[in-house]
């Protein structure tokens, strides 16, 4: 068959169906493979895999962004029912696949036809999720807020009567969607149980590493990292609290004191419109390179930004690649705050991802392959490659006072940000160490209170103690995308490291930045860490030169204030 008829535009995409992805498939089985025929075999699935893989990113993208269009979502149902593709790895290894052939066993090993029904069952629960979440709002003062308008309210407010007031309103909301997400979460873990023993495994997660390709580390691995998290960075995270308190004069940081301004000054307020956001972020992403400015611009250019804030609209941010056009797609929602530059330049550094592997040959050697371990140092290292361009002075945000406190406001969230990913990856091995416990909502409700004790020292919760135990509910991941979240930690100590390569040579670190992730998925992700100049790492004294990193560079922006 010829694979260029394979439809490149949005529309011709959409509208394939089983029947006409089938007789692909079926050239590519019964084609015999040797030596000379292997480069292009893998040139025609790659073809195949994108047009596929950018189908069911449309209709991801365009159920997250309407998730009140019920034709939407059937479409989606369609797709997830309809269209199941599934191939086998040839015994044949091309040049400089070795890491792709690794990956491509893992999915051969996972494989079972009986689990192709319950793999898009799980997506419509998913979907499910997100549309349970995207209607979460409440009338504020006669009018409908979402709940990252009511979430901004509640973290910028200087008065703290009204941040009190927006957080209970909001998570009042949230506790009516309790008994609805407990049910949801009884038939996810059904379902994954028995995808794991379909599958051959003995457990879920033993399935969900395979499936992830964590080629490079092991579960105790995670646990030594948890370990060292509540030794080093768990008692700066108790400071850090303790300093805001001091600063705010309360005899306790309650959880809407946790984001405010802790001088009592009013919220800084970076992009009034999606406009101006993106008018900055274009001139910011210049300054850490010219090429990024291109990046964005394009992506300006081809409308592959949803930024807005709306109703039924899924909550969260993502960058998700359309792998024919080889174009990512941004998704966030605006809100006029520090959050906004955050996330862009966050989402903006998985697009750039997108785009810096788009020459790779292959699918399987693209960015979407890459491990998310390091996906998420591209996102992170940019946010702190950017940071010194963030003032007016380059076209950016912020005064350079402003630009200290955002900076200051930034990395203390990424110091904060560690105990509580332990807690959400501690969670996520106790459910699948113990699934009969927790298939029951109310028991993960009871130890996601204990691990929240243990890691989340600092922020008082007496008398709110139903909400802290609900908190894992608005925690997406573990719904939808069970087991992704260590790697944000992970993560974070790479970007780190590379800050601190940049604070020493800024314009080296955006090169080796640049080389490693343009390898895509061609190496380990040891190589990919060393590449961009960090060390892939979980013991406590790699965490521990980090975090004196970010405290070192916190009290330096601190004199400025």
């Amino acid at each position: 068959m010829d694979f260029t008829f394979l439809p490149t535009n949005a529309q011709a995409i959409l509208s394939m169906t089983w029947q006409d992805y089938e007789p692909f498939f079926n050239d590519l089985e019964s084609r015999t493979l040797e030596e000379s025929t292997v480069d292009t075999w893998l040139d025609d699935w790659s073809a195949l895999a994108c047009c596929v893989d950018e189908q069911f990113t449309r209709l991801q993208i365009a159920t997250s962004q309407h998730t009140a269009d019920e034709e939407l979502q059937k479409q989606f149902d369609t797709f997830l029912d309809d269209v199941q593709p599934a191939i086998k790895a040839a015994g044949l290894q091309p040049e400089g696949f070795e890491i792709q052939l690794k990956m491509m066993q893992a999915e051969a090993e996972i494989f079972s036809a009986e689990n192709l029904p319950l793999l898009a069952e799980e997506q419509k629960l998913a979907n499910e999720y997100d549309k349970i979440m995207g209607a979460t709002t409440v009338i504020w003062d006669r009018e409908e807020k979402t709940f990252w308008e009511m979430t901004t309210m509640y973290s910028y407010e200087t008065d703290r009567t009204v941040r009190e007031r927006a957080w209970k309103a909001i998570w009042d909301r949230l506790y009516d969607n309790r008994e609805a997400v407990n049910a949801l979460w009884s038939k996810f873990m059904a379902i994954r149980l028995k995808i794991a023993k379909n599958a051959g495994f003995l457990d879920y997660r033993s399935y969900k590493w395979k499936q992830t390709r964590r080629f490079d580390y092991i579960p105790e691995d995670c646990k030594s990292f948890h370990a060292a998290i509540e030794e080093v960075v768990v008692p700066v995270a108790q400071r850090v609290y303790k300093r805001r308190r001091q600063r705010l004069g309360i005899e306790a940081t309650r959880p809407w004191d946790r984001e405010v301004d802790q001088f009592g000054r009013p919220a800084l307020r970076p992009a009034k419109t999606v406009a101006e956001l993106n008018s900055k972020a274009l001139k910011v992403f210049e300054k850490v390179d010219p090429k990024f400015r291109e990046y964005y611009q394009s992506m300006m250019d081809n409308d592959l930004l949803d930024l807005d804030s709306r109703k039924n609209k899924a909550s969260g941010a993502y960058s998700l690649c359309y792998n024919v056009a080889q174009l990512p797609f941004i998704f966030m929602s605006h809100t006029n705050t520090t959050i906004d530059v955050e996330t862009i330049l966050h989402e903006g550094g998985h697009a750039f991802h997108s785009f810096e592997s788009a020459h790779l040959r292959y699918h399987q050697k693209a960015e979407v392959y890459s491990p998310a371990e390091f996906a998420e140092v591209a996102s992170m290292g940019m946010e702190l490659l950017a940071a010194p361009y963030l003032t007016q002075e380059h076209g950016g945000f912020y005064t350079e006072e402003e630009n200290a406190r955002a900076r200051i406001s930034h990395l203390e969230s990424f110091l904060l940000f560690l105990p509580y990913m332990a807690l959400v990856d501690a969670f996520q091995h106790w459910i699948y160490e113990n699934p009969v416990e927790a298939s029951d909502g109310t028991k993960c409700e009871e130890k996601w209170g204990e691990l929240w004790d243990r890691f989340m020292k600092g922020v008082d919760y007496s008398g709110l103690e139903k909400y802290k135990n609900i908190y894992w509910h608005r925690q997406g991941h573990i719904h939808t995308d069970p087991f992704y979240y260590i790697e944000y930690g992970l993560a974070e100590l790479g970007a780190v490291q590379v800050l601190g390569n940049a604070r020493r040579d800024q314009k080296k670190a955006v090169a080796d930045y640049r080389k490693a992730l343009s390898l895509g998925s061609t190496v380990s992700l040891p190589e990919l860490f060393a590449t961009a100049g960090a060390k892939f790492a979980f013991d406590a004294d790699t965490l521990k030169e980090a975090i004196d990193l970010m405290e070192e560079v916190i009290e330096e922006l601190e004199a400025r204030l």
